[in-house]
C-alpha cells in the first residue's frame, strides 16, 4: 500500500493566507505612495503657482511704490513753487504784482533749482477789456509789460476766457464750453475731487506751466464781501524745460534707481520715440520700447475710469494688486485741456536684467525644477521607509513615533545647513567673510542638532532605568556658578540679563553637580526661549522650610515671558507636550525640557514645581531636599549668631 505524504493542511493554507495578506498590504502600501506622491505634486504644482504669483506681486507692488515716489518727488519740485507764491483764496487782500515779485526773488534765492521758473507772469484781466501781460523779474523792482509769444497764446486766450467768474476760472483745466455753458444756464458748476487740489492751481503741460487764478477780497472799509462773479487776474509760471530734462529729472530719479537694476525714462508723448530724459549711459528710445512699466505722470481726467487710482492712493490706500504695467499716477494739478487732446507725459520703467516678466517665468522653471526633485527625494525616501518597514515593521513604529515628536526640530536646522552648504557649493560665496559667515550659520545649526539628539538620548536613559548619577555634597553657589558658566553663551547671545540673589549661608545638597546644572540649564534655557529679548532672568536661592517641618533649598528661576494659563500647567511636564499658543508662535521645542528637568529633580530626591500669570511671566522652581546634618548645622551657626 502507498502511503500518501502526510502534512498539515491547515498551515499551509494559514502561509498562503498571510502571505496574500502581506501582499495585499503591500500593494494597497504601493498604491498608497503613488497617490500621494499624486497629491503631493498637484499640491507642489499648486504652491510653485502660488509661490510665483506672489512673487509677480511683489514685483508689481515694488514697481508702482518705486514708481510712485518718484511721482511724488517730481511734484515736489513744483509744489514748492506753489508753496513760496503763496497765492490762493486766503492770501492778501489786494495783493498787487510787488507781493508776488518779492515771493518771487525770496524762492529764487533758496531754491535748489532757481533755473526752474524761466518766467514769471501776471495776466490783468479783471482791470478793463484790454487784458495786460506784466512780466515779473527778481532782480528788477518794476513789472515790465510784455508781449507774449507764440507757445503762450492758446494759453493765454484760454485764461482771459475764464476770468469773469471765480468759479469758472477754477475750473478752466476743463476743455471749452463745459464750464461756460454751465455758468450761462444758472447750474451750479460741477465739483470734482481734482477742483480742490492745491486750492487752484492748473497745469498746461505743453509749455510747461502752472497757473492760478488772483481772487481779490474785499478791502477793509467795505462791508459787503465780493461777489462770486467778480473778475479774477492770473498769475503765470512758465517752468524751463531744459532744466527739468538736465537737472530735475535726473536728480530724482538718481534716488530711486543708484543702487538697483532698473532704468527709469520720460517721454513725452506717451511712447519710447520721443524720450525727453532717460537713465543709464546708452539708454534711449530703443531701449524703452518693451518698457516693463509705464505710468501716466499727469493722471487721468477725473471722470475717467482710471481716476480710482489716484483717488485710493490720495486716501492711502495701497495700490497692490492693481494692474501695474500701464496705470495712471495720481494727480495734484488738474491738467488743461484743449479740444486736440496731447498725448501724456508718461514715466517708463525697465529693468536691466531683462524683462520682468521673463524674470517671473524663470522663477517658475526654477521652481518647479525643486518641486520634482523634492518629488523625487519624496519618491526615494518613501521607498527606503517601505523597504525598512519590510525587514523591521516594529522599529520603524518605534523610528516613526520619534520622527513624529521631533521632526518640526530637525528640520529647521537641517534646511538651514542645506541652505547654506548650496550656496557655497553653487559659488554664491566667493569671500572669506562669506565662508566664514555660513560655516557659522552650519556649526551653530549642527550644535543645535546635537544638542537635540544629546536630549532624546538623555531622556531614553531617564525612562528605561540606565541613567547613572553621582551623588555627592554639592554647595548651592557652586553649582550656580555651573549654571552660569554654561548658559552665559546663550543669554549674552539673546541680549538678556540674570540677576541672581542667593540667601546667605545655604546648605549644601546631596546631587550630581552635571544632571542638577543640566535641571536649571533647561528652565534658563525655556525663559530665554519664551521671552521676548533683552529681558531679565532672576535666579534666586533661598531656604525654606516644609509642612513636614524639613529644611529644603528651593532654587526659582523667573522670566518675563509669555506665562502659561491655568489649564496648561498640570500638563507642562508630560513628555511631548507643547501649549497651542506656543505651537502657533512657531517657537522650536521637543517638549522633553520640562521633562527632563522634572526628571532630574526626583532622582535627586526633589521635586519642580511652576507657577505662572498669562502675560507676566513664569517661575520655575527646583526643591531640593536638606540633609539632616546640615540641617543641624544651620541651626546651630544660627542659634550661636555665626554667619559662614
Amino acid at each position: 500500500m502507498l502511503r500518501k505524504p502526510s502534512f498539515d493542511s491547515r498551515t499551509t493554507l494559514g502561509h498562503a493566507t498571510g502571505a496574500q495578506k502581506s501582499s495585499f498590504f503591500w500593494i494597497a502600501l504601493l498604491m498608497g505612495m503613488v497617490a500621494l506622491l499624486l497629491i503631493v505634486g498637484f499640491l507642489q504644482y499648486r504652491w510653485t503657482n502660488q509661490l510665483t504669483e506672489a512673487m509677480e506681486t511683489r514685483i508689481g507692488s515694488n514697481v508702482e511704490a518705486l514708481m510712485l515716489d518718484w511721482h511724488m518727488d517730481f511734484y515736489q519740485s513744483f509744489a514748492t513753487i506753489c508753496v513760496a507764491l503763496q497765492v490762493g483764496p486766503d492770501s492778501g487782500e489786494y495783493e498787487g504784482w510787488r507781493a508776488y515779485r518779492e515771493r518771487f526773488s525770496r524762492w529764487n534765492q533758496s531754491a535748489t533749482h532757481p533755473n526752474l521758473i524761466q518766467d514769471l507772469y501776471i495776466l490783468e484781466a479783471s482791470q478793463g477789456p484790454a487784458p495786460r501781460l506784466l512780466r515779473l523779474n527778481p532782480n528788477q523792482e518794476q513789472a515790465t509789460p510784455d508781449r507774449p509769444g507764440e507757445r503762450l497764446q492758446p494759453l493765454l486766450a484760454r485764461l482771459e476766457e475764464r476770468s469773469g467768474d471765480i468759479n469758472v476760472a477754477l475750473r478752466a483745466w476743463e476743455p471749452p464750453g463745459e464750464s461756460l455753458s454751465a455758468t450761462a444756464t444758472g447750474e451750479k458748476p460741477h465739483t470734482t475731487a481734482r477742483s480742490d487740489t492745491l486750492t487752484g492751481w492748473q497745469f498746461d503741460q505743453s509749455i510747461p506751466a502752472i497757473v492760478h487764478p488772483i481772487i481779490h477780497h474785499a478791502l477793509p472799509f467795505e462791508t459787503k464781501p465780493v461777489s462770486a462773479g467778480k473778475g479774477v487776474d492770473w498769475l503765470i509760471v512758465v517752468l524751463d524745460l531744459p532744466t527739468i530734462r538736465t537737472q530735475i529729472l535726473p536728480d530724482i530719479t538718481q534716488r530711486y534707481v543708484a543702487n538697483s537694476t532698473y532704468e527709469l525714462a520720460v517721454s513725452a508723448g506717451g511712447n519710447a520715440n520721443q524720450v525727453i530724459y532717460a537713465s543709464g549711459e546708452g539708454s534711449g528710445s530703443a531701449t524703452f520700447a518693451d518698457a516693463d512699466a509705464t505710468m501716466n505722470i499727469f493722471g487721468p481726467p477725473p471722470e475717467s475710469t482710471e481716476n480710482y487710482f489716484w483717488q485710493a492712493y490720495k486716501k492711502g490706500n495701497s495700490l497692490t494688486g492693481l494692474e501695474w504695467h500701464s496705470f495712471s499716477g495720481p494727480v495734484w494739478f488738474p491738467m488743461i485741456r484743449y479740444p486736440e487732446a496731447e498725448p501724456p507725459w508718461t514715466l517708463m520703467l525697465r529693468n536691466e536684467d531683462g524683462p520682468l516678466e521673463e524674470v517671473v517665468a524663470k522663477l517658475r522653471r526654477r521652481n518647479t525644477l525643486i518641486g520634482g526633485l523634492v518629488l523625487l527625494l519624496l519618491a526615494a525616501s518613501m521607498s527606503v521607509v517601505v523597504l525598512a518597514s519590510h525587514r523591521a515593521q516594529r522599529l520603524a513604529k518605534l523610528e516613526m513615533g520619534f520622527v513624529a515628536s521631533v521632526s518640526h526640530e530637525l528640520r529647521t536646522p537641517l534646511s538651514a545647513i542645506l541652505s547654506a552648504g548650496e550656496n557655497i557649493a553653487d559659488g554664491l560665496i566667493d569671500t572669506r567673510v562669506g565662508l566664514t559667515r555660513y560655516g557659522a550659520i552650519i556649526t551653530g545649526q549642527a550644535s543645535q542638532l546635537i544638542d537635540l539628539v544629546d536630549q532624546v538620548l538623555r531622556f531614553s536613559a531617564t525612562r528605561d532605568g540606565s541613567q547613572r548619577y553621582r551623588l555627592n555634597p554639592l554647595e548651592i553657589p557652586h553649582l550656580l556658578e555651573l549654571l552660569r558658566e554654561n548658559t552665559a553663551g546663550l543669554v549674552t547671545a539673546a541680549g538678556f540679563t540674570v540677576k541672581q540673589e542667593i540667601e546667605p549661608g545655604l546648605p549644601s545638597v546631596i546631587g550630581d553637580p552635571t544632571a542638577l546644572t543640566r535641571c536649571l540649564q533647561n528652565l534658563v534655557a525655556n525663559a530665554v526661549k519664551y521671552s521676548p529679548a533683552h529681558r531679565t532672568i532672576v535666579i534666586a536661592a533661598k531656604l525654606h522650610e516644609s509642612t513636614t517641618h524639613k529644611k529644603q533649598v528651593h532654587i526659582s528661576v523667573t522670566d518675563q515671558g509669555l506665562g502659561i494659563s491655568p489649564s496648561e500647567l498640570s500638563h507642562v511636564f508630560e513628555a511631548f507636550y507643547r501649549s497651542p499658543q506656543v505651537a502657533s508662535a512657531q517657537i522650536h521645542g521637543t517638549g522633553l525640557g520640562l521633562t527632563l528637568a522634572s526628571e532630574i529633580a526626583g532622582a535627586m530626591g526633589g521635586t519642580l514645581s511652576v507657577e505662572s500669570e498669562i502675560g507676566k511671566g513664569s517661575t520655575f522652581t527646583l526643591h531640593l531636599p536638606v540633609p539632616e546634618a546640615d540641617v543641624e548645622a544651620v541651626a546651630t551657626t544660627g542659634a550661636s549668631g555665626v554667619n559662614p
